[in-house]
């Protein structure tokens, strides 16, 4: 299997817009669909932008591909040939959704969960089928991050792996594949980053505005570029294996959630969506910056796929 012929999206949320506009501009006649009205009304404008951004980074097209918008759950997955899940990160709410799919979906469809950290197998618990489930991670934002982690469960069928890997490169994507392992892989980096930056932050070694300027252009520009396995041996691992020695036991280990983001939490500030979280945004602000992040994003991906 490539394209998929038909495929349905199941959460028009944050990131069922995106995913749904990659895979039908790669060819693929998409139903997305959400229980709210509402919700599906935003996910037309959300999709339509996305599909303009997929334009200004020159991605792949291929013709036959649509996005329709579909509250009856039935009549959205009928006859899809993958479905990705992509509801909130509640895991009775994903169960509930798969013994749906089970009933609604052809015997051959591919069943992939977008979740970003629960166990596939737990997700699949359950299932009369669950060789057909596979996480299908993507990254925020879908159409601009060509890269997804497949993560098969403990029950996933070796062919349903191999064709969704398919899928993604057919699309122009890159498919990671992955073990189970809670958070996955990109989560599990990013967090074990944001633990340290957050720590440096509170301990007053740093400021916010800085810590973001020391990411950015410090780690952030080089692993962009050449990646962490492939620093180290640019480094030396030798030079590695020295530093390590005593910084690792400095670094932070803690497993709580830091106390710099349970009081804005706690006081309703949770960022971009509140108008303040760790900076201060207006509603002009807000747009700005997102455009602006956008932008960068588009930049630096046209660049990362020359090299």
């Amino acid at each position: 299997m490539t394209i998929p012929r038909a495929s349905a999206i199941v959460g028009a949320g944050t990131m069922g817009p995106g995913m749904a506009a990659v895979l039908a501009r790669s060819g693929s006649q998409v139903k997305l669909n959400d229980i709210s009205a509402e919700v599906l009304d935003r996910a037309k404008a959300a999709t339509e932008l996305a599909a303009q951004v997929l334009d200004r980074v020159g991605a792949p097209s291929q013709p036959g591909g649509s996005v329709s918008f579909e509250v009856d759950f039935p009549t959205a997955v009928s006859g899809a040939d993958l479905v990705l899940e992509a509801v909130p990160e509640k895991i009775e709410l994903k169960r509930e959704v798969f013994a749906n799919l089970e009933e609604h979906c052809a015997a051959t469809a591919i069943l992939a969960t977008n979740t970003s950290g629960i166990p596939i197998s737990e997700i699949a618990k359950g299932l009369r089928h669950p060789q057909r489930v596979i996480g299908m991670h993507w990254s925020n934002p879908p159409h601009l991050i060509p890269m997804i982690e497949v993560v098969p469960g403990e029950h996933t069928g070796d062919d349903v792996r191999a064709k969704v890997v398919a899928i993604i490169e057919a699309f122009g994507y890159q498919a990671v594949v992955e073990k189970e392992v809670p958070g996955f892989v990109e989560n599990r980096i990013l967090y074990a980053i944001l633990r340290e930056c957050l720590s440096l932050v509170e301990r007053g070694i740093i400021t916010e505005a800085d810590m973001d300027t020391c990411v950015k252009w410090g780690i952030g520009y080089k692993l962009s570029v050449i990646g962490p396995m492939r620093l180290l041996d640019m480094a030396g691992l030798d030079i590695y294996e020295s530093v390590a020695s005593y910084l690792n036991p400095d670094l932070s280990d803690s497993a709580e959630v830091p106390q710099f983001i349970r009081e804005r939490t706690a006081s309703k500030r949770l960022g971009m969506k509140t108008l303040g979280g760790i900076y201060e945004y207006t509603e002009e602000q807000v747009r700005e910056r997102r455009a602006e992040i956008a932008s960068g994003l588009i930049a630096v991906r046209k660049v990362l796929s020359g090299l």
